[in-house]
């Protein structure tokens, strides 16, 4: 099936006024302004109601989260004091159908918003949950999103001196085998892969140092990435310097972590020798600007890091510190941010988007994603400009940012629409909802 998206209202890639042509999942011409494809197509979709993106690429989430968005006990929190008041809840509430559900939900609220791959960062196992990366796996199947799981963990309890309650973390060893065990079963290597396996360690306060160096000998057995939370507020830069006698960049390099196998999520508190350690091994930073504001975290060094040879990506990041899972919401909250942090001139729209795909691409060490151009996977985000709030706007992929739009008409996914008139084609939300809310209650009600 060879499918042209004809004559785009605008879309973020060069000389394809004309649109793009797709063949099965992959992207294998782009028309220039007034061309034609060069052979035959099996379908045409008008797009000139229609901004085209490149999927957007959500790369560090905490799905389970979504069962306790703007809880009361957590609300007017900064981060260590907002875990604490959250983990007893998380502990004592979560099995699996709530967290298949939680999961559900956020996939679903991603793709929605234009998101076509995504990375989530689970570390919470209370007993019963023991299969966590199986049930997203098939959540994922389901909807037909590409997923990146992150087999997390913790190792550290409240015992140990780390902050989660002994209930909710494990021991090293049998981390270490289930890291192993997804990694056989589920890690896709191939270009155009619906699924990928991360191993991702908590943090520095949740982990022991053994855990870190023995996930990453198992990623270069396996020839996968590594992730975890890093420099994310000064309560963690001071719990090294209390615990490691270092700061956390010096942490992770002592354990092995400075290679370009791994992405890292906030990075808000590096000084400048650490930007350029950073950069120089290759280390990506995912930019949580929602959750960075929400808990009061700080401001990421974003242009320094890219400048220093760090790929930085975007992510919502947890939804009980986000409380939504938006991606297209989160590349207008990064440019404004950022142009706080920086200026009005340096940060563009165009910065926003980059993160949101290329750079987040690049974090993933995926270069079959993340641009419309020939030969990458045809994951596509397209945006009608009807609402309110796009009349008068003059430049249509700014307009995207500026005037804050929040759902894609049409998504679609190695090839496949599966996005259609602002709702997805293989879920139910009414239903979604009511089952969601459901099982919320339990979570609220352990107040």
């Amino acid at each position: 099936m060879r499918i042209w998206i004809k004559n785009p209202l605008s879309i973020l890639a060069d000389d394809a006024g004309g649109g793009i042509v797709i063949d099965d999942s992959r992207i294998v011409e782009l028309v220039p302004m007034g061309g034609s494809p060069s052979k035959d197509v099996d379908q045409i979709f008008d797009a000139s109601q229609h901004v085209v993106l490149p999927g957007l690429i959500n790369t560090h989430h905490h799905m389970y989260q979504t069962l306790t968005r703007a809880h009361p006990s957590a609300i007017n929190k900064e981060l260590f004091p907002w875990l604490k008041a959250l983990y007893p809840i998380w502990a004592k509430n979560m099995n699996p159908e709530s967290f298949r559900l939680g999961t559900r939900l956020a996939l679903t609220e991603l793709l929605m918003s234009g998101c076509t791959t995504v990375s989530d960062h689970h570390y919470l196992y209370p007993s019963g949950l023991e299969n966590a990366m199986d049930i997203q796996v098939e959540e994922a199947e389901r909807l037909g999103i590409r997923m990146t799981i992150n087999r997390g963990s913790m190792s550290l309890s409240e015992k140990d001196g780390g902050l989660p309650p002994d209930s909710i973390v494990q021991d090293d060893d049998t981390i270490l085998a289930d890291c192993e065990r997804v990694l056989n079963k589920y890690h896709d290597r191939s270009d155009g892969a619906m699924i990928q396996v991360a191993l991702a360690p908590c943090a520095p306060f949740t982990v022991t140092k053994n855990l870190m160096r023995e996930t990453m000998a198992l990623a270069h057995k396996h020839d996968c990435t590594c992730h975890t939370h890093l420099s994310e507020t000064i309560d963690e830069d001071n719990y090294c310097l209390e615990h490691f006698n270092c700061r956390p960049v010096d942490y992770i390099e002592e354990l092995g972590w400075m290679n370009d196998r791994v992405w890292l999520a906030h990075g808000i508190h590096f000084n400048d020798d650490e930007v350029g350690r950073l950069g120089k091994s290759g280390v990506g930073v995912c930019h949580c600007p929602t959750s960075n504001m929400v808990l009061a975290s700080g401001h990421c060094r974003t242009k320094e890091l890219e400048a220093a040879g760090s790929p930085v990506g975007l992510g919502v990041d947890g939804s009980a510190s986000n409380d939504n899972s938006n991606l297209m919401e989160g590349v207008r909250h990064a440019l404004m941010i950022n142009r706080l942090t920086y200026n009005a001139e340096s940060v563009t729209h165009f910065d926003a988007f980059r993160w949101a795909t290329e750079g987040s691409a690049k974090c993933l060490n995926r270069d079959d994603i993340g641009k419309i151009a020939v030969g990458k996977q045809a994951d596509l985000a397209m945006y009608r400009l009807d609402d309110l709030r796009f009349s008068g706007a003059g430049d249509p992929l700014a307009a995207l940012v500026l005037c804050g739009a929040h759902e894609a008409d049409r998504v679609m996914v190695a090839g496949e629409w599966k996005v259609e008139d602002t709702l997805p084609v293989n879920m139910d939300i009414g239903a979604l909802r009511r089952e969601h809310g459901a099982a919320a209650k339990a979570f609220l009600d352990a107040v």
